[in-house]
């Protein structure tokens, strides 16, 4: 049975919004990620909301305004993603504040790492990430939040106190599989060397690739990945990402710092998915990345 072309008009559609969300994107991923605690369920949640966003777009006669309106959607669909793995099930309500807050942002939570917010509770998390990272107004958190001014103020006031507070050594590094890791660097060294024929030699057939924000392949269709890859400079290298096991890719343009990175999934020495975060290198600019 042949395979279903999708209709033109549907794809042409789809890119055009992404292209009219794309100034804000980053914005949302960096909400998203402080708010999970990791740049790669931020970037899963980030993209969950605008499929709701662009579903949403498809029934409206009119655009909303829509910086607030995707705010709004990434933080509901964030929230979803919190209730799924920390079983939180917190309300958007706060005391008033005791004393006046201050409305200029806190140098600490910006400088804070994407792990300390989640010691915080949801709501506080939410207003100082919106606040004090993003540097959205008092009104602007409470249209995001669908709470109050003075609920914000509140949960503000005690967010910045209780995130100053945190002292939690950091995480021990998760063991790493030597197997996974020799299979990485088998990968990255054909790679490098533009083996092509080594490399595909390792995709299973079955095998999954996720251009996240761009397209999504499966099979046969993987093969033709490699052949833009073939005229570029792209250098790969092993490293952890948030304890993850990943593929960094380097520029000319990147120097030293990953331009973004790629994950692999493997089954029995083969590679049954590539998730390649090219087209949002904001991720890489998020991500503590940990060179082996």
């Amino acid at each position: 049975m042949a395979q279903e072309m999708i209709p033109p008009e549907l794809s042409q559609a789809r890119e055009r919004f992404l292209a009219l969300v794309a100034n804000v994107r980053p914005e949302l991923h960096r909400y998203s990620s402080r708010l999970t605690g990791s740049v790669i369920d931020g970037e899963d949640v980030v993209q969950d909301a605008l499929a709701k966003a662009f579903y949403a777009i498809s029934l409206a006669t009119e655009l909303p305004p829509l910086r607030p309106w995707l705010f709004r959607i990434t933080h509901n669909t964030a929230l979803d993603f919190l209730r799924r793995y920390e079983q939180t099930h917190e309300e958007l309500v706060a005391e008033l504040p005791v004393e006046p807050v201050d409305e200029a942002m806190d140098p600490y939570a910006v400088r804070s790492a994407l792990a300390a917010f989640r010691g915080l509770p949801v709501l506080q998390r939410s207003v100082v990430i919106l606040k004090d990272v993003l540097g959205h107004s008092l009104e602007e958190t409470a249209e995001t939040l669908g709470t109050t001014v003075p609920a914000v103020k509140a949960a503000l006031v005690r967010g910045r106190a209780r995130l100053r507070g945190l002292s939690a050594p950091p995480e021990a590094p998760e063991e790493i599989d030597p197997g996974e890791r020799d299979a990485l660097h088998r990968y990255a060294h054909l790679f490098n060397a533009k083996d092509w024929e080594g490399v595909r030699a390792l995709i299973a057939e079955e095998c999954q690739l996720d251009l996240v924000a761009k397209a999504a392949r499966r099979g046969k269709g993987v093969a033709s990945y490699f052949g833009r890859y073939a005229a570029e400079q792209v250098r790969l290298g092993v490293g952890r990402i948030e304890g993850h096991l990943a593929l960094a890719a380097f520029t000319p343009e990147s120097g030293d710092r990953p331009a973004y990175f790629v994950l692999l999934a493997w089954r029995d020495g083969r590679v049954t998915g590539i998730r390649d975060y090219r087209y949002v290198p904001y991720v890489a600019r998020e991500a503590e990345f940990e060179p082996l």
